[in-house]
């Protein structure tokens, strides 16, 4: 075992912070510059990645990481008309049979990692349900499994989402540019982009309590204030591309050096457990927008496997409808929390030698 490096000074600390915000930055704003989908959010995850996997030592605090989701709630709620509403709740029974669906796809992935992918049981189960990646972390340590392995499949399903999703708006010929909420800034009043702050600053303090809730608050909170004619959203471009660049950058430095030496033999069926999972979800979401009339790049973004906030950006960038793909998302993130530990124990079940599941029914809920 390698020895440890070094602890930072502060000088050098906060030069590979510079170098990190300079790098993101300018990475972002070429992809945004030559319109790759959610390229302002794409550019600082990898770079995060670059610097995560080469020993930078960098962690975003999760506040920053909050501020960057109620941004992307807000600018998500700027969407949200009477109309948007009425029409969602016309669709309740697709939204909850995708859910359903694409829960179940989980789990049939989740026993095939285990089969194949020579994963245990019990981290499989976690690592490929299609949540919020951080709860699922969280209820996977409650559980005993292996919150590294599960953290890993976590966040490379994430970028393999994001990866896929913005080839495939590309591939769709969806066009990309900023919302109105952003085109409109620079004639808001300073009430207005106070209030905004405020509701974003609101779900930062959620986020800490609900999972989600540092994007899910400002959605509905911003929505409501917008609906009852209090708040006109607006977002300067200066302070999206921060948004965008914090979650990124989040996840990124998420793979450092350690986490990838130990999960190296495992890399591979993590990556093909995720890209089956997306292929899945992309049947079922041709056959949702065949059956319903809607167009096939909202409903794939509505039914990617994971990565909430990822998936709002790309949605509101591409001018697909944002509404349909937050009220999925949402509703899958609520489903996974509330039905996790069940298909948990059902995989490890199934899984399991016959010896340890006698163990694992044991296990408290």
């Amino acid at each position: 075992m390698s020895a440890p490096n070094p602890p930072l000074t502060s000088s050098g600390q906060a030069l590979r912070w510079l170098a990190l915000s300079l790098s993101a930055a300018v990475a972002g704003q070429a992809l945004h510059a030559v319109e790759v989908p959610a390229g302002l959010f794409l550019g600082p995850m990898l770079v995060a990645i670059v610097f995560g996997v080469c020993g930078a030592g960098l962690r975003l605090h999760k506040n920053v990481f909050r501020f960057g989701q109620g941004c992307v709630g807000l600018l998500v709620a700027h969407t949200m008309t009477w109309s948007v509403l009425m029409s969602l709740a016309t669709s309740w029974h697709i939204m909850l049979l995708a859910t359903v669906l694409t829960v179940c796809l989980s789990a049939l992935v989740g026993l095939g990692t285990v089969r194949f992918g020579g994963i245990p049981g019990h981290t499989a189960a976690w690592g490929t349900a299609p949540g919020a990646a951080s709860a699922m972390v969280a209820m996977a340590e409650d559980y005993g499994a292996d919150s590294r392995l599960v953290a890993t499949m976590q966040y490379v399903r994430v970028v393999c989402v994001v990866m896929v999703g913005a080839l495939v708006s590309h591939l769709l010929g969806a066009t990309t540019g900023v919302s109105q909420a952003i085109a409109n800034a620079a004639v808001a009043s300073h009430g207005n982009l106070v209030l905004g702050i405020g509701v974003i600053l609101a779900g930062v303090a959620a986020g800490a309590f609900l999972p989600a809730g540092a994007l899910l608050v400002p959605l509905l909170l911003g929505a409501a204030l917008q609906l009852a004619g209090l708040l006109t959203i607006t977002l300067p471009s200066e302070l999206l591309a921060f948004g965008y660049g914090a979650i990124g950058c989040y996840i990124g430095l998420r793979f450092d050096r350690e986490t990838l030496r130990y999960v190296w033999r495992r890399l591979p069926s993590m990556i093909i457990g995720a890209l089956v999972l997306i292929m899945l979800c992309a049947g079922l979401a041709g056959l949702l927008a065949a059956l319903t009339g809607a167009d096939f790049l909202s409903m794939y973004l509505a039914t990617s496997p994971g990565g909430l906030d990822a998936m709002a950006i790309i949605a509101v960038e591409t001018h697909s409808d944002a509404g349909l793909v937050l009220a999925m998302q949402t509703l899958r993130l609520f489903g996974v929390i509330l039905t996790g530990a069940f298909l948990a124990r059902q995989i490890i079940r199934l899984t399991a030698p016959a010896a340890p599941r006698q163990e694992e029914r044991d296990r408290p809920v």
